[in-house]
């Protein structure tokens, strides 16, 4: 048998050996002269079947009742707790005391915490709004620190629901899945790419009375007084990645949101993902100033229009199968419980056709769609997935997302959406496929 024989390199790679010129890219967040000022990963909740779910009502009533059963608890417990000698010791006797019941709420690290500690905590329906749980699937979610295990600096990027932000969510290193990245307007989960670290156009921080100015002080292009909730907007993109960007291309003209695009734009190229694939695989990405600055920024920004409008850009033409004809209002006619392809005999599937129901046909969809991967799957296919009535196993709560299009007044939203995601995957094959080269 022949031997080779591997010798690791620089970075003690034995395989998959990463490039030697990657590190000499700018860094996104590592370092003085990192592009972003911070990153986050997204919202680990550890309890999403409790707060995430398609209809609005419903998760209140989920949340509501997992409050209850938490502050009876509480409330119960807390005699037990009053001599114990640290908070430690208090922590240890109530992960031994709380009733672990599955079907009225989920106990984690931190939620043990805050019983101890004796935190109260009150349902708010301003912490209702919507998340991107998966890859172009927006539902509803509670955002609370106690019924969200681990929020990271999401506080920093989306302080609350409402707040207008963007944040481009990048593959963690050392995950399984191929590298990719989205954009989102809205609160990401951490999964929404796999692992996913955020980078964000802005952030924000609180200003207190103490330090009206949070610490930082208002300068340059960041000078913002504090809004109504006491939080000062600041800029995402660092001072000197900028001041960087204009020396490297002798452009006093590109700004921050530039910049912003351009690293959008870059994360897309097919070059850059398998030329430093193994790169990414181990740690996350590092931005090269590519020769056609212009090109990629502009690429990234039609890509982010695409994939931040996914819910409103024209559906794509196919043939819709309908029997009968169902009225436009109806919401039962537009019901979907699983989409499936249609079969071609045994195991194998026609992806040109999705059957969206028992009434209704998609026909004509084109197979180069499914060239749009994201987080290890097609666009198409994640809408395809998370857009199916399910039972959660341990807590027993149903996700219908039928609920999302009842509550929006939109019976069609689904059907149209397959139809819109669609386009999105047709459109950002197109501007992908025509970047330029990265050297």
């Amino acid at each position: 048998m022949p031997w080779q024989t591997l010798k690791p390199n620089e970075y003690h790679d034995w395989i998959n050996q990463r490039s030697g010129d990657f590190n000499a890219f700018v860094s996104l967040n590592d370092g003085d002269n990192s592009i972003f000022a911070l990153r986050s990963n997204g919202i680990k909740t550890q309890r999403d079947a409790w707060v995430y779910n398609a209809g609005a009502q419903s998760l209140e009533d989920n949340v509501r009742r997992h409050l209850d059963y938490y502050n009876a608890e509480r409330e119960r417990i807390s005699p037990m707790l009053a001599d114990a000698a640290s908070q430690k010791e208090r922590e240890t006797r109530a992960a031994k005391l709380v009733a672990y019941a599955e079907r009225k709420g989920k106990w984690t690290r931190g939620l043990i915490q805050d019983v101890a500690r004796n935190r109260t905590c009150e349902f708010n329906a301003e912490n209702i709004g919507t998340a991107l749980y998966r890859p172009f699937y927006k539902t509803n979610f509670y955002y609370e620190r106690l019924l969200n295990e681990m929020g990271y600096r999401i506080p920093s990027i989306y302080p609350k629901h409402g707040y207008a932000n963007l944040a481009i969510q990048v593959t963690g290193a050392g995950e399984s899945k191929d590298f990719s990245c989205l954009v989102s307007n809205v609160i990401p989960n951490l999964h929404t790419i796999s692992g996913g670290q955020c980078f964000p156009l802005h952030w924000y921080e609180k200003a207190t009375d103490a330090d009206p100015q949070g610490g930082l002080g208002f300068s340059g292009d960041d000078a913002a007084p504090p809004d109504a909730n006491g939080y000062i907007k600041r800029d995402g993109i660092t001072d000197v990645a900028l001041a960087n960007f204009r020396q490297h291309y002798s452009d006093e003209s590109i700004t921050k949101e530039d910049i912003f695009y351009y690293v959008y734009g870059v994360l897309h190229s097919p070059e850059y993902r398998e030329q430093y694939a193994a790169d990414l695989k181990k740690v996350l990405p590092r931005i090269p100033y590519a020769p056609d600055f212009k090109a990629f920024s502009q690429a990234g920004r039609k890509l982010a229009d695409l994939h931040l409008n996914y819910e409103t850009v024209e559906p794509w033409p196919m043939q819709e199968d309908a029997k009968p004809k169902g009225d436009l209002n109806d919401l039962a006619y537009y019901r979907v419980e699983k989409m499936r392809f249609a079969s071609l005999g045994g195991r194998n599937k026609d992806k040109s056709v999705i059957v969206f129901n028992s009434r209704i046909t998609l026909r004509g969809i084109p197979l180069q769609a499914y060239d749009y991967v994201v987080n290890g799957k097609s666009a198409i296919e994640w809408v395809m997935e998370r857009y199916q009535v399910s039972t959660d196993k341990d807590s027993g709560i149903k996700n219908d997302p039928n609920d999302w299009c009842r509550e929006h007044n939109d019976p069609a939203y689904i059907l149209n959406l397959v139809k819109r995601v669609i386009r999105v995957s047709m459109e950002t094959n197109q501007i992908v496929c025509v970047l330029p080269p990265m050297a």
